[in-house]
């Protein structure tokens, strides 16, 4: 829950393409893979910076966020250059009274049709967090980082067990930064009402979920920092699992009295070890 004063549009269109331009550095969103969206339930006035409206009908009927506003990236852009030119690359999408419209406001240098075909998987968590949790404000990217969507090709790794004991074993940071582990899905169609479904109850449980062979979505009631530094540890975790693979599995990585004995230390509850 943020209080006021909250950040502007313009902080927040930083922090986007401050989290793109990460992503891609860490080969996380090639081309134009990967979408980030930020939710704010509080007045929003975007007209100053997009004053271009027209009316969209929503994914799913959101009625608890009239008035919430959403940030979100356009199908097809490229993350790494939402910093350069934010409103180029990010609409506004502003729930209606009934929760079942909007109006999405963007910008006259707008290079986009539609918003991310993954708007309603993005849309579904934002409104099932927001309501769960009470908050004011949630961030939610879909990323493809290389290594961790490698092994979600491997049979073994789509085990959600086997993938957190064997990705959370390479360093102490990644238990204590994601004690409840990482979620796991499935494969399913990328858009899909089923997938947009499944990320709803994944990500209850989880801040992080692998979308099998093809990618991850993170959340963060904090910050995109914090949804980008989650990637960015499961990724680094899924490399020294690709570097062990590739070693013929010299590495034995923490053992599980080790991780134990890390979280009692630092009084972290976990039940993956």
């Amino acid at each position: 829950m943020l209080e006021a004063p909250y950040p502007e549009i313009g902080d927040l269109l930083k922090m986007m393409g401050e989290a793109g331009r990460r992503l891609s550095e860490i080969g996380a969103c090639e081309g134009a893979a990967g979408n980030i969206s930020v939710c704010m339930h509080w007045a929003v006035e975007p007209r100053a910076m997009f004053p271009i409206t027209s009316e969209i009908v929503l994914p799913q009927s959101v009625p608890e966020l009239a008035g919430a506003a959403i940030l979100v990236t356009g199908s097809g852009q490229r993350l790494r250059e939402v910093m350069d030119a934010p409103t180029a690359h990010v609409g506004c999408v502003v729930v209606g009274a009934d929760g079942s419209r909007g109006t999405l406001y963007t910008a006259h240098d707008r290079s986009f049709q539609l918003v991310t075909s993954e708007f309603n998987s993005h849309l579904a968590v934002h409104y099932d967090r927001m309501i769960s949790s009470g908050t004011n404000f949630h961030t939610l990217i879909h990323a493809q980082p290389l290594h961790l969507t490698y092994l979600s090709h491997i049979p073994r790794y789509q085990d959600e067990k086997y993938l957190n004991t064997h990705l959370l074993r390479w360093q102490p940071e990644t238990i204590i930064n994601m004690p409840e582990g990482i979620g796991f899905i499935p494969f399913l169609i990328p858009g899909s009402t089923e997938l947009s479904l499944s990320n709803v109850g994944a990500l209850r449980d989880h801040r992080i979920v692998v979308w099998a062979k093809h990618g991850v979505l993170a959340r963060s009631d904090g910050s995109l920092k914090r949804a980008t530094d989650l990637i960015e540890y499961t990724d680094t975790a899924a490399k020294y699992e690709y570097l062990n693979i590739q070693a013929g599995e010299s590495g034995e990585g923490l053992s599980p009295d080790e991780v134990r004995s890390i979280c009692r230390s630092l009084n972290i509850g976990q039940d993956i070890f």
